[in-house]
């Protein structure tokens, strides 16, 4: 693999991966549009870079989830972040079993394509269609849980996308745009660092991957302070958009080839 491959790459898994639009179907069709041989491993090498973005950009908030879980547990003290803690750790594990069980399955770039229109479609409904009631600090277990659970069919399915499938099922449960984007970047914490942990054997240490690595997460920060500064006022409708046009881009490439 090039080095100049791997910052692209880099850059597309920053820019995609925080946003609903999947970075999994990106990064499939990109090397593929392109003939490039790129190892398996390296998707998920380049997830630790926006797993670092997430973590450093959200670093106080994680202290202050970890502190009130403790505190929930040992002092019986409860807060907004105890609470919160313990719906993602909640969620995580049978989020984590589902995904492990749905990530056997494959499926090609029609397949992508249609993920990509579906769920574009049905974002762009649910966005405008769903009132913003509920903040991140008043979210019940069920939602939570509803939201988390909702992550394992990103494993099934590249093109539904991770950040998109969870910002979508919080927007049709009535959270406000910024807080769904907020709790999905919190609940993917956990299963993309148990994702990372798994494949680290895999991963072929080369200057193409810190390149990739480092692009990843740089872009990644900027995305996340974009995309929470940008839903305080916006929608969702551009990204809805845009998964659609993709969705049509790639079924007539793959018509054509």
């Amino acid at each position: 693999m090039e080095i100049y491959q791997a910052i692209v790459l880099g850059i597309v898994q920053g820019l995609t991966e925080l946003l609903p639009v999947s970075s999994s179907a990106h990064l499939k069709l990109i090397p593929w549009m392109f003939n490039w041989n790129i190892p398996e491993s390296f998707d998920v090498a380049l997830h630790l870079g926006t797993l670092l973005a997430i973590t450093l950009f959200f670093f106080k908030d994680w202290l202050g989830l970890i502190k009130g879980g403790y505190d929930q547990v040992v002092k019986k003290k409860k807060s907004t972040e105890g609470k919160i803690f313990w719906y993602i750790v909640a969620v995580t594990i049978p989020t984590g079993i589902l995904s492990l069980v749905l990530d056997k399955f494959n499926i090609e770039s029609i397949m992508i394509a249609i993920a990509l229109i579906v769920l574009g479609i049905v974002l762009y409904i649910v966005d405008k269609k769903a009132p913003s009631e509920t903040k991140y600090e008043d979210m019940t277990f069920k939602q939570s849980f509803l939201i988390g659970l909702s992550q394992a069919i990103a494993a099934a399915f590249p093109g539904t996308s991770r950040s998109g499938i969870t910002m979508t099922v919080a927007r049709a449960l009535k959270v406000d745009r910024e807080s769904a984007a907020k709790y999905s970047f919190l609940l993917s914490t956990p299963i993309v660092l148990a994702a990372v942990l798994v494949s680290i054997k895999d991963f072929e240490f080369t200057l193409a991957f810190f390149m990739g690595v480092l692009f990843s997460f740089l872009v990644g920060i900027i995305v996340i302070k974009f995309l929470l500064n940008y839903l305080k006022k916006g929608s969702f409708k551009g990204f809805a958009i845009y998964r659609v046009i993709l969705g049509i881009i790639v079924i007539t490439m793959t018509i054509m080839r």
